[in-house]
């Protein structure tokens, strides 16, 4: 076998690892975080502060009993779950967790899919999750499912519009859809204050665009308090309201997942992404001439990235137990009537700063 279909091989073996991993990580982190915000004790009887009380959750799911309602669509109701969490899994594949790196001649590329369309990819892709809600939903044969699908399906359509738009000058900036390239050029100076270097992050550059993508990957991920199409006050659970044992895990991984993806994306475009973290520089320059100074170096990248993103899906958390739902129809006026009309006048404005040399 080959060295690149062996590093290949590794890569998506690390990718997969890494995102199994983070629902029962994401199973802790929400219950003793939300138990945290609202003064609790959460779990904390299984292991050192209930740290395996997730592997005790995944079990419960595993050996449940599971057995379809008579009055669903078999076929479909069980094809759902799958057609949810699949897409989840491939988005990820085009997101940099590290540099590169030359090894025995070749060139070590820490991304599984360096695709030219990258982040076209990862959009594209994303969106077919909404078909295994709508066939949830559907499949169910539940007018409580159905509602919450098209909810789902409602709220999707609309915000995958201004979350497009949103990046548009991300792209104009760096004129790439390459994830690794968006990457790779954030490190660069941006302008030097008082001694200070200010990297070219797309927060900095894109600050709008920023607060908008944000915005709209909480209502792409159904979190809160965007979280209308499980709104258990009118709609008990929504469209997973039938479903329960593994194929009601599927659906909380594929959440799961998606927020690790959301996470992923915003390091990616708007926080350096793999780019080091202060400190991190002068650990890495330690090693500097040293045989293993470059996978030293990706090493540390790598860690970057991990911090960054575990960040972000801190922060879905807080957000949850901190902010209340929102009604459907404030929902999609604040998608339509806010986000939109003002990701419109971002991609103008940044045109004709680009235009002027200011960017």
């Amino acid at each position: 076998m080959s060295f690149e279909m062996s590093f290949m091989m590794i890569k998506i073996a690390v990718v997969l690892a890494g995102l199994l991993a983070v629902v029962p990580i994401m199973l802790f982190v929400e219950r003793r975080g939300s138990a945290l915000l609202q003064n609790r004790l959460g779990p904390n009887r299984m292991g050192p502060f209930g740290m395996f009380q997730a592997a005790c959750d995944v079990l419960k799911f595993i050996f449940k009993e599971d057995s379809p309602p008579g009055h669903v669509n078999k076929f479909y109701y069980s094809l759902a779950p799958w057609l949810a969490v699949i897409p989840a899994f491939m988005t990820f594949a085009v997101i940099p967790f590290a540099g590169s790196m030359s090894w025995n001649g070749s060139e070590a590329i820490f991304q599984v899919a360096n695709l030219d369309v990258g982040i076209l990819y990862c959009f594209s892709v994303a969106s077919l999750g909404v078909y295994g809600i709508i066939m949830a939903g559907w499949a169910s044969n539940n007018k409580y499912s159905l509602l919450g699908s098209l909810r789902s399906s409602a709220q999707m359509i609309s915000y995958e519009l201004t979350l497009g738009l949103s990046i548009v000058g991300i792209i104009m900036v760096f004129q790439s859809v390459k994830l690794g390239d968006i990457t790779a050029a954030q490190g660069e100076t941006l302008v030097s204050i008082a001694g200070l270097d200010i990297p070219k992050w797309g927060i900095f550059i894109q600050p709008v665009g920023f607060i908008i993508f944000l915005i709209s990957v909480f209502a792409e991920t159904n979190r809160l308090p965007f979280d209308l199409p499980e709104g258990e006050s009118e709609l008990i659970a929504g469209y997973h309201l039938e479903y329960g044992s593994m194929r009601f895990a599927l659906f909380m991984m594929a959440e799961f997942i998606n927020m690790a993806v959301a996470s992923g994306l915003i390091t990616s475009l708007f926080f350096g992404g793999w780019q080091l973290l202060p400190g991190f520089g002068w650990l890495a320059g330690q090693f500097a001439g040293t045989e293993h100074a470059q996978l030293i170096l990706v090493f540390f990248q790598g860690v970057s990235f991990v911090i960054k993103v575990a960040f972000w899906m801190w922060f879905f958390v807080w957000v949850r137990w901190t902010l209340p739902r929102f009604r459907f129809d404030q929902l999609m006026k604040l998608g339509w009537k806010v986000l939109f009309p003002i990701a419109l006048i971002n991609v103008f404005v940044t045109g004709l700063l680009i235009y002027k040399g200011v960017l």
